[in-house]
């Protein structure tokens, strides 16, 4: 099954309406990982690893200013599992 296509419209919106989280969407795409983000997609980052770091890091920014966020991560399969929310998970210390 292909990947999705990280600069497609296919993927999750990256803010649901009726959601209060400003959200993060890592994906994949072939051998590298995208953050998606406000429709704007950023990248590439040769791991998920990497790719969460930053999309964290953005997301714990925005939290302290005030606002929620979260970040989602998208497998190899296209399932969307949320992987960290401020003030509910810690700031990683990577």
């Amino acid at each position: 099954m292909p990947l999705p296509d990280p600069h497609g419209d296919t993927l999750a919106p990256v803010i649901v309406p009726g959601h209060r989280h400003t959200l993060y969407l890592v994906v994949p795409h072939r051998d590298e990982w995208f953050i998606k983000f406000h429709g704007q997609v950023y990248g590439p980052y040769n791991t998920e690893r990497e790719a969460m770091r930053f999309a964290i890091d953005a997301a714990y920014k925005l939290g302290e200013r005030g606002e929620e966020s979260r970040v989602l991560s998208m497998d190899e399969n296209g399932e969307i599992r949320a992987t960290w929310t401020h003030g509910q998970h810690p700031f990683p210390s990577w």
